[in-house]
Order: C-alpha cells, then sequence, then structure tokens
C-alpha cells in the first residue's frame, strides 16, 4: 500500500502563491502519473493538473499559465506551485498516484483565497 501526504495548503489574498507537496511513502514500486484535483464543498472533485513519469504535463483549462505541476522521481514527490491565486481557486486540493495501476488518494489539503 502507498500512502499520500499533501502539505502546503493555507490562507492567500487574491493574486498571491503557494506550492503544495505531495509525498508519496509505502509499498512503492513505480510512480506512474501523479495527479492534482480539487473539491469545493458541496461539488464534484475536479481534476487540475497530471504530471507523467517523464515529465508530460495535462491541465485545467481553467489554470493554465498560472499553476505548474512538477516532480522528483527520486523522492517520490509531486508539487503543484499556484500562482495568481483566485477566490474561486478556494477548495481542498488532493494528490492521487499510480503505483504500478494501484491508485491511491492523499487526504487533501486546504487552499483558501481570500481578502
Amino acid at each position: 500500500q502507498v500512502q499520500l501526504r499533501e502539505s502546503g495548503g493555507g490562507l492567500v489574498q487574491p493574486g498571491g502563491s503557494l506550492r503544495l507537496s505531495c509525498a508519496a511513502s509505502g509499498s512503492i514500486f513505480r510512480i506512474n502519473d501523479m495527479a492534482w484535483y480539487r473539491q469545493r464543498p458541496g461539488k464534484e472533485r475536479e481534476f487540475v493538473a497530471a504530471i507523467s513519469r517523464g515529465g508530460s504535463t495535462t491541465y485545467r483549462d481553467s489554470v493554465k499559465g498560472r499553476f505548474a505541476i512538477s516532480r522528483d522521481n527520486g523522492k517520490n514527490t509531486a508539487y503543484l506551485q499556484m500562482n495568481i491565486l483566485k477566490p474561486e481557486d478556494t477548495a481542498v486540493y488532493y494528490c492521487k498516484a499510480d503505483n504500478s495501476g494501484d491508485y491511491t488518494w492523499g487526504q487533501g489539503t486546504q487552499v483558501t483565497v481570500s481578502s
């Protein structure tokens, strides 16, 4: 079993930045794709960004040019740099990882964008 632990969330003003981290531990064979999702209260969880083991990235249209996903394969860690944050970015952000076909979710970290 693989465990994912997100960190880096917090309160930030509109236009500000935050950097989220997702560290994988446990029975890791090979982490393939890693991704970030987010969820607002009463809403469905939605895709934000993903990165392959080789570094190919995909983004939700609303975050393109503002967010950047990256990873360190040696540390089994993914990151989400969030810039020019908007109130609508407020959500719990979750990390997802594919460990050789076994998909795991993290516990989530709260991001609040407000004046």
